[in-house]
């Protein structure tokens, strides 16, 4: 996309002339004849035409110069980025048999009167499997994965005699697996469990038993939506979210979809099994699933234009703006055979007459085919193949959209646009990430030095971070440290990746969204790979997280809310210790600065209604276990740290 140039002076014709009538009357009271046959006035006009020619001419320097600078060394506009997210499909009911839900359904958020609905569409079609529990079998922790003995309980699924499916006293290990008629890959399994209460001694509400499924070489965890049987200990339904990779396996010689029931140790504070649970009957069926969605509609089978036979051709496509999209974008173009497929470069440099090669320029949404350009000697050199005259131009697949609006909280995703038989609502379990609005003339006139300085060299660690956000568009921060201080780190260095995501209205983040999705990590890492200094290491990864917690106590105004200010007081702070947003210039948490105890003070009292803070205490926190430390006044963090906000509490006392 040609990059679009700034007007220095947009003033044109007619606002001179009335800038220059407006000019008159405050000056010169007296010259009241301001109509077109006043001599005065045609001689305003005539210098308004010669400004505007001279504004016309100053519009092209000093900014068009630099931005027709940024063409010659490549720098193209990054197009928007689609946000992506899982939804998950909830059946009215089990069905008996398969049910596909196509790729492109529409889901949405409710409209409302500030806001217009955001709309995904799945990208890849989901089969709610109907399935049904055919074996169960249980194993001790003493047994190997490789030489388990089994004990089969097969007829408990036909309402005989119950079992326990643990030891006597469950220890780490022990097992329970359901064996499935199918896998059920990406659907959600409901387990129907009649239990006797004599799994004793757990909390219902954090049993020491996680579940996984088998995907054909190791057990991946299960995500629990719920469990009415708190730990095996009384009738109901566990509602279990299988992983996509899940997978027929064989134990004790059956063949099926395998889940199971682990026992696992039990934290701090966490009580364990006394005794096993013993179940009377057990049954399953599948009740939906998840696909995933984005935040971007697939258009498909288009024909962009017919070819003129010339150098250089330029097609515009039919929907704007057209989002970034690995892997799309194949073109077909008609040729003495049929079709032939052309294939997509970044540029024409290495393409000769005969190559069919073509650039799909996403920012300026157009397909461009090689230029001819004029040697030395007076030839025309051909940079990649032309198509032949009349021949159609056929697309085959881009998507439109795109853009940090897409970035929608968890449970935001709740209505289906698409009718779909049997499917009853919708959601989306985790907040959309990754939506990234197009790239500004402002920021890629930044980027160009730094384009021009790398070479598309990764050698210090602005290039390290230059090149990752090329690589991936989609990221919040990127920061390159060193790998280590030790012998075996030299060379070594570390790409820290923050996703982008969106708090919700109390400026809270779901730890969870913070970790960057693993396509995302191996994109940079490829990226990088081609670019490095010989001899180097490149690790990408998610940074290290600091959790923090703040215990304050203030007084408020009179005639403040107590409870109103309270709430204010924490948003304030989740907002200024966020890796994404806050920091002392509200562009996330400094890497490794660390934290005072003053800084509360003051971000507290800038809160509407604050009288004055009386006391603050400062805790470092696990984001993942939940483990407070001791209150400190100054909390230091490492050069990949990042600050966390994992819980706070404000106390307001009235006036």
């Amino acid at each position: 996309m040609a990059l679009p140039a700034p007007n220095l002076d947009d003033r044109r014709f007619q606002d001179l002339v009335d800038e220059a009538k407006r000019l008159v009357q405050r000056r010169c009271p007296e010259w009241t004849d301001h109509n077109v046959s006043d001599p005065g006035v045609t001689l305003i006009e005539a210098f308004a035409t010669m400004v505007d020619q001279v504004v016309y001419r100053l519009n092209r320097i000093p900014d068009r110069h630099y931005v027709k600078f940024l063409e010659l060394i490549g720098v193209r506009l990054f197009p928007p980025v689609a946000a992506t997210a899982p939804v998950t499909l909830w059946l009215s009911a089990p069905q008996p048999e398969p049910l596909v839900i196509r790729a492109g359904t529409e889901v949405a958020t409710p409209r409302t009167e500030s806001e217009d609905t955001v709309v995904f569409h799945t990208s890849e079609e989901l089969t709610v499997v109907p399935a049904q529990a055919r074996h169960v079998l249980t194993a001790t922790a003493s047994d190997t994965e490789t030489s388990a003995q089994f004990v089969g309980h097969d007829p408990v699924l036909l309402g005989d005699a119950g079992f326990s499916c643990f030891s006597a006293v469950p220890v780490p290990g022990d097992v329970m697996l359901i064996g499935l008629s199918d896998p059920t890959p990406s659907n959600i399994v409901v387990l129907r469990v009649d239990c006797r209460i004599e799994g004793v001694g757990v909390d219902p509400r954090w049993p020491p038993l996680v579940w996984e499924a088998w995907d054909g070489e190791a057990w991946r965890p299960c995500e629990v939506d719920g469990d009415e049987t708190g730990g095996l200990n009384r009738a109901g339904d566990i509602t279990l979210h299988v992983p996509r990779s899940h997978a027929v396996g064989i134990f004790d010689r059956k063949r099926a979809g395998w889940v199971r029931g682990r026992v696992t140790a039990a934290e701090e504070g966490q009580p364990a099994y006394s005794t096993s649970p013993r179940i009377n009957r057990l049954s399953a069926f599948t009740i939906g699933g998840t696909a995933p969605a984005v935040h971007a509609e697939m258009r498909t089978d288009e024909i962009v234009g017919v070819s003129e036979g010339v150098a250089g051709q330029r097609f515009a496509l039919q929907h704007t703006p057209v989002a970034a999209s690995a892997g799309l974008g194949t073109v077909k173009i008609a040729g003495g055979n049929g079709w032939q497929v052309w294939t997509r470069v970044s540029t024409f440099a290495d393409s000769g007459p005969e190559d069919r090669h073509f650039l799909f320029d996403e920012a300026g949404a157009e397909l461009i085919f090689g230029p001819g350009v004029r040697q030395a000697d007076g030839t025309i050199r051909q940079y990649g193949a032309i198509p032949l005259r009349g021949a159609p131009i056929h697309l085959e697949a881009y998507r439109t959209g795109g853009g940090k609006r897409g970035n929608v909280a968890r449970g935001a995703l709740s209505i289906m646009r698409t009718v779909t038989p049997f499917v009853t609502r919708v959601t989306n379990r985790r907040a959309a990430s990754g939506g990234v609005d197009a790239e500004t003339i402002d920021e890629a006139k930044v980027r160009g030095p730094i384009t021009l300085r790398t070479g598309n060299r990764a050698v210090t660690a602005e290039d390290y971070e230059q090149l990752a956000r090329e690589a991936a568009p989609e990221v919040a921060r990127v920061r390159c440290v060193p790998a280590g201080s030790a012998e075996s780190d030299a060379g070594a260095v570390r790409i820290l990746i923050v996703p982008t995501c969106e708090a919700d209205g109390g400026g809270r983040i779901q730890f969870e969204d913070l970790v960057p999705a693993e396509s995302t990590l191996a994109s940079i890492a490829s990226y990088l790979d081609e670019r490095r200094v010989i001899g180097s290491r490149v690790v990408v990864e998610p940074p290290t997280y600091q959790g923090v917690t703040v215990v304050a106590r203030l007084r408020a105004r009179q005639r403040f809310a107590v409870r109103r200010l309270e709430q204010d007081c924490v948003e304030a702070l989740y907002r200024y210790f966020s890796p994404l947003s806050g920091g002392p210039d509200d562009n996330g948490w400094p890497f490794g600065r660390p934290l005072h105890s003053g800084e509360v003070y003051a971000v507290l009292q800038r809160v509407s209604g604050v009288e004055y803070v009386q006391d603050v205490r400062l805790f470092g926190a696990d984001p993942i276990t939940g483990q407070r430390g001791d209150a400190v006044q100054r909390l230091e963090l490492g050069p990949s740290t990042l600050v966390f906000s994992f819980e706070h509490l404000v106390r307001v006392d009235e006036s």
